[in-house]
């Protein structure tokens, strides 16, 4: 005998559709900003990001998969079309033929430090400004939570 679904009640639906509408419209607004003045998308800006909180600007394909949360497929297509834009670049991992490192450029770090600021004043804000400080630690411990238990290994 099937389980009845677990319908939404009314405020749950709210928070996730809200949740999502409000992740499209941050990433939209704060996208459009770093095309039209950095000519840098948000997938770029996350890149370069990640990269630079990496030990020596650099990880592998699949360590940049995991901390994106996104397909391999879709990291190797968006890492081919920097390369091409000389913002990273690949370096074979010496200890293991089959894997490569991607590494930031001297041009992507120069575009991320050119963006960065602007950045930072967009989430203040489109996002920040518009929060108390135990609004922002409250979402800061449910974002940890929700990863947590999600996160595949």
């Amino acid at each position: 005998m099937e389980e009845a679904p677990r319908w939404l009640s009314p405020v749950e639906e709210r928070a996730w559709r809200g949740m999502l509408r409000m992740h499209d419209l941050l990433v939209n607004q704060a996208g459009r900003t770093m095309q039209s003045e950095f000519g840098l998308s948000a997938t770029d800006y996350s890149v370069l990001a990640e990269l630079t909180r990496a030990p020596a600007d650099r990880l592998r394909v699949l360590e940049l998969a995991k901390v994106l949360g996104w397909e391999k497929s879709r990291v190797s297509h968006h890492l081919s079309r920097m390369v091409k834009r000389g913002l990273v670049a690949r370096e074979e991992c010496l200890d293991d033929g089959r894997g490569a490192y991607m590494m930031v450029t001297p041009a992507g770090r120069e575009a991320l430090e050119a963006a960065a600021p602007k950045h930072v004043e967009d989430v203040r804000r489109l996002f920040l400004d518009h929060l108390s400080p135990g609004q922002i630690a409250s979402l800061a411990e449910i974002t940890d939570t929700v990863i947590e238990k999600i996160d595949i290994n």
